[in-house]
Parts: structure tokens; sequence; C-alpha cells
């Protein structure tokens, strides 16, 4: 006899009347939500199908009376998407590498090592996160002028190093390693930075494949502070596309639509196949209180 794993309802739960109607509630609600979520994807999609007149019509229409999917090659042709492409993927680099750099390697200090006042600068970073953002902009703005960075991609890639939720999740991760590995490779005579790389970056590959997806989001969609920092031609996706197709004033509707659900596609398609890392990394690298 097949065996279930009893979730929090049962096969007897749902015999009560009252049960079974709540659970079908419940569903209704998930399937109400789903639709929410994806009909502005349809309409971005069907809209880019569609002639410019019949977008603009009213009462609109869901589906085109002619598909026109030239407008998806007039799209891609409209501004210059290869290369926006490789300044996100740059930025995604450049990000991820100094998160495991600087993160990694002041994760595995508070985590790991003995340092004066542990606790105290670990509470520093944790009260940073209570700091609006809004705050340290200008600030940011003028120590990355005076550094010289301004408008290249060094001016995104060194505030990343300062990600105190990221320092958090990876220490909070780092603490569940025994300590009994290290203490055994440092009997063996290896150095701290060849811990790290050796043992507690390879056993930390879960959260750091969840903080990728963190950081490959924050670089697909930022697009403020980039615009504010750097060069046109080191500005990355979302930057153009609010420059160049959100603001233009001579843009048909269908074109516009046509691309958004071209840079659309990219992060959905990323999501549906790295979700599992976003949970079980979540789930690994928790805060514990």
């Amino acid at each position: 006899m097949k065996t279930m794993d009893r979730g929090i309802l049962s096969n007897y739960d749902l015999k009560k009347p009252a049960t079974r109607w709540l659970y079908y509630l419940m569903n209704l609600v998930i399937l109400l939500m789903m639709c929410c979520m994806v009909y502005p994807i349809l309409i971005s999609l069907l809209n880019g199908l569609k002639a410019n007149k019949e977008v603009n019509s009213f009462p609109p229409t869901f589906l085109p009376k002619e598909w026109h999917f030239e407008n998806y090659k007039e799209a891609w042709n409209y501004i210059d998407l290869p290369l926006y492409f490789k300044n996100t993927m740059m930025i995604f680099a450049g990000n991820m590498v100094v998160t495991v750099l600087v993160l990694g390697l002041a994760s595995y200090a508070l985590s790991k090592m003995t340092i004066p006042f542990k606790s105290g600068i670990y509470y520093y970073f944790l009260m940073t996160l209570f700091i609006p953002a809004t705050t340290y902009m200008i600030p940011n703005f003028i120590n990355l002028k005076d550094l010289g960075l301004m408008g290249s991609f060094a001016a995104i890639w060194l505030p990343a190093g300062a990600n105190a939720f990221f320092l958090l999740l990876l220490k909070s991760f780092m603490d569940g390693i025994h300590v009994e590995i290290f203490e055994s490779a440092r009997i063996d005579g290896a150095s701290e930075a060849r811990s790290f790389f050796q043992i507690a970056f390879p056993l930390s590959i879960p959260i750091f494949a969840t903080l990728s997806i963190f950081v490959f989001a924050t670089a697909w969609n930022d697009w403020f502070w980039p615009s504010f920092i750097l060069s046109q031609e080191n500005k990355p996706l979302s930057a153009a596309i609010r420059d160049f197709v959100l603001n233009a004033r001579r843009l048909d509707l269908n074109i516009r639509f046509a691309i958004l659900t071209i840079v659309l596609i990219p992060p959905v398609i990323i999501f549906l196949f790295f979700q599992k890392f976003i949970l079980r990394g979540l789930h690994l690298g928790g805060v514990k209180g």
C-alpha cells in the first residue's frame, strides 16, 4: 500500500464540510493571485504582437486581431540590447566577485576567527540594516567621485562589498559549519586564507548560489544608482530601458511592449531554473536569533 506524507490537511480533515470549503477558498485565492501576476506579462507579450493602432484602441482587446511578429525584430534593433546586456553581466560578475572575496572573507572572520570586539562588530553591521539607503547615497557619491571611479563599473562593484544583509546571511550559514574542521586544518599548517578557499567556500556553495540570484536580480533591476554614476556606454539594461524606451516620446507602444517583453524573459528563465537554490539557501542561511 502506497503511503503519503501527511501535510497540514489530511484526507480526514477534508471530509469536514467547513474545512473542505476553507481549503477550496484558499486554492481560489492562490489562483486569483497567480492570474494577477501572469496577466501583466501576457498583456506585455500580446501587445508586442499587435499593430500600434490596435494597442491604442478602445475598448482594448486581449488577443491581437493580426499577429505582427516583426515587432520583436524591430524591438531588438531599436537599441543595442546586446551591449547593455553585456554591461549588466559585467556588473553582476563584478558584484559577485566582491561578494565572495570581501563579504565571504569577512563573514568567515566573524564566524571562525578570534578577533577583538567580534560581537560589537556583528551588532554594528546588524544596526546598519535599519539605516535608509537614501541617507548615505550622497556620501557614497562624494566618496566615489573623490576616488575617481565615477562612470566606471568599479563605482558599482566597490559598494557591493558593504552589503550588511549578505554579510550576516553568510556568517549565519558559516556558524553552522563545525569548527573542528578548521581546527584540524590549522593543526596541519593551513593558513586562514587556505581554510576559507578550500573548506569554508566549498561548503558554503548553497548560500553563495542563493546570493548569486539576489545579486543578479539587483544588477538586472536596479536603474537609479547606475544611471546616477555610470557613463552612457557602461549603463545596464534597466537604465537603458528607462532612458530609451520608457522616456521615449516617439516610440510606438507596440514596440515598447515588445522590448519590455524581451527584457522580461531572462530573469524569469533564471528564476525557474534556480528557484531551489533560493528556498534552500534562505532555509540554510536564515539569521538565527
